[in-house]
């Protein structure tokens, strides 16, 4: 499993029940992972990831999976995502030996957190074609610039200001093409496994060392701050419904 941190589900706001339903999340997560690399992500492939969890059939009736995730789908994959964040960001703070340019720091995170994924490398290509739907387009939004997000908190950033939105903006983008490249990359053994891609996201990564020179290019391009914000207030928060 990625990550046994405890986090409240994206929906609920009754944290006992959050607790409550904690393990049955994990377990659930664990299934539902090896069903998708079958039959998908999808309303049928959870509930059989339900009762292969463990949930019984009165469980079920009185709605446990509901409470679990309100959202079905979208919420077990954002539990996923919002896990596999949480223990990049543990491994990053125990890493040993640490890297020291900011560059090694932002290469280690996005690498980690493709290495999280490596166990479940096909239930993640599964759910990256899910996320893909026109249904789940804000949540896919969200999760990118939550991940996005966390690598920067992991490395100590507090800007509130533009340098927020475009550290993350650039960010996303290196994210979102390193995990296309390494879902296609074909797996190899050993020392060479994914190769091709972490030399793609070495390559990639001086695009975030740059994001001074491109947030002025974005402020030129769009000299009104209140629309920059607006569209990347959206961007952190999604908008419209799932």
């Amino acid at each position: 499993m990625a990550a046994q941190k405890k986090a409240e589900t994206p929906g609920s706001n009754d944290a006992g029940v959050a607790d409550d339903l904690e393990d049955l999340r994990h377990a659930i997560l664990e299934e539902i992972r090896m069903e998708a690399v079958f039959d998908g992500w999808t309303p049928q492939s959870l509930k059989r990831a339900s009762f292969a969890a463990g949930m019984s059939q009165e469980e079920w009736s009185r709605g446990d999976l509901y409470r679990a995730f309100p959202d079905g789908i979208a919420d077990v994959l954002t539990f996923w995502s919002e896990q596999t964040d949480l223990q990049m960001a543990e491994d990053y703070e125990n890493a040993d030996p640490a890297p020291q340019r900011i560059r090694d720091k932002v290469t280690w995170l996005v690498r980690r957190r493709l290495e999280l994924l490596d166990e479940h490398r096909e239930a993640a290509r599964r759910a990256a074609a899910t996320l893909a739907l026109p249904p789940y387009a804000n949540v896919a939004r969200r999760l990118t610039w939550a991940t996005s997000d966390a690598i920067w908190r992991a490395l100590g950033d507090t800007s509130t200001d533009y340098n927020y939105y475009t550290k993350r903006t650039i960010l996303s983008g290196v994210w979102l093409s390193t995990f296309s490249k390494w879902l296609a990359e074909e797996e190899l053994e050993g020392d060479n496994a994914y190769a091709a891609t972490w030399a793609f996201l070495d390559d990639r990564i001086g695009n975030v060392m740059q994001f001074e020179k491109v947030k002025s290019k974005v402020l030129k391009a769009v000299p009104d701050s209140s629309k920059l914000f607006g569209f990347l207030g959206k961007a952190r928060y999604g908008g419209g419904s799932k």
